[in-house]
């Protein structure tokens, strides 16, 4: 990892801390705000309004989403096989981005194009916003707000599905907020997804200390936290319908694989702040798969000392969770 990477790295972790602490200052932000997509996108779905390929494999998409109300961009890498199967259709794997990142992140920071180049799946690797959370915003019960959630499972599954031959089968993983959505979206709609991974990602959002990191996450970016699902007291029903723990029971049949660092604990003072941060979401993991075995609910679990919240780490959880993704896809 270069210099330059590691300085922006931490960065955004201190950055993180310092909207914490402008959280209880009672900053004012703003809310997220709506832009209306084109006419002919809202009555058609989602539609390609650009694409630009950066090689013949990587194309990236700005698409039309009427559920985000706006234009979003997207990443996808095809196999090496695809132009010489005009007649297959592939099955798909996610990659999400984490907070305050975006959606080249995954081919920015890891090998994924030549790790996955030899397998038969379509990567694709969508926005998630600033925040980098993939959730249908709440906005003060606005219809308008923007739903990402919508956005990744639904439109664009049609966009790859016209354009890229797109198959039935998916498969989802994500690091820190992205985590979170690989989670979400396999618990919030049981079956769409056969396997999914989760890379030190917030999984029991209302757990003590979880509520505010995400309110961080949003302040960071200027917006009010209440957009997102609201108070974790007043709104807790809507939190709950998007907390993976509470919605575990739904993620039976699907292939699990969470991994989670203990953090400071550990003694990466390499990376003092991603190491707090990683630190802080140990105990809610641990929530989270107690709650899985309580149900019942398998899952490939990987608990390991220090760490910090930071690709170095991430590169090696999705490998180790490759085989994992690979067998929900239908891969050898």
């Amino acid at each position: 990892m270069t210099r330059t990477t590691r300085m922006a790295r931490r960065r955004r972790c201190a950055a993180l801390a310092v909207t914490t602490a402008l959280l209880g200052a009672g900053v004012g932000l703003s809310a997220p705000p709506v832009t209306a997509a084109p006419a002919a996108a809202v009555a058609a779905g989602a539609t390609i309004v650009a694409e630009k390929w950066l090689d013949t494999r990587t194309v990236d998409l700005t698409v039309a989403s009427p559920a985000v109300g706006t234009s979003v961009p997207v990443r996808v890498v095809l196999p090496t096989g695809y132009a010489a199967q005009p007649d297959r259709t592939w099955p798909v794997l996610y990659l999400l981005q984490g907070a305050h990142d975006d959606y080249t992140s995954w081919t920015r920071e890891t090998d994924v194009v030549d790790f996955l180049a030899g397998q038969n799946v379509i990567t694709v690797m969508p926005s998630s916003g600033p925040t980098g959370i993939p959730t249908d915003w709440w906005n003060y019960g606005s219809a308008g707000a923007p739903d990402y959630e919508a956005f990744q499972v639904d439109e664009l599954m049609g966009v790859l599905q016209q354009k890229f031959r797109a198959g039935a089968k998916r498969a989802v993983a994500g690091v820190s907020t992205g985590g979170y959505g690989a989670l979400a979206f396999a618990a919030r709609h049981p079956g769409t997804f056969t396997a999914a991974a989760s890379y030190s990602g917030i999984l029991d959002t209302t757990a003590f200390g979880m509520p505010t990191v995400l309110n961080a996450i949003v302040a960071r970016e200027q917006l009010l936290p209440l957009t997102l699902w609201g108070s974790p007291l007043l709104n807790r029903d809507n939190w709950n319908r998007h907390n993976p723990s509470a919605q575990a029971a739904n993620l039976k049949g699907t292939s699990l694989y969470i991994s989670q660092g203990s953090g400071l604990a550990g003694g990466d003072f390499d990376n003092l702040e991603g190491a707090v941060l990683e630190g802080a979401l140990w105990s809610q993991a641990h929530r989270f798969t107690e709650r899985l075995d309580a149900l019942g609910v398998p899952a490939q679990v990987h608990f390991y000392n220090g760490g910090a919240h930071a690709w170095p780490y991430w590169r090696q959880e999705f490998k180790a969770s490759w085989p994992m993704l690979a067998a929900g896809l239908g891969l050898s």
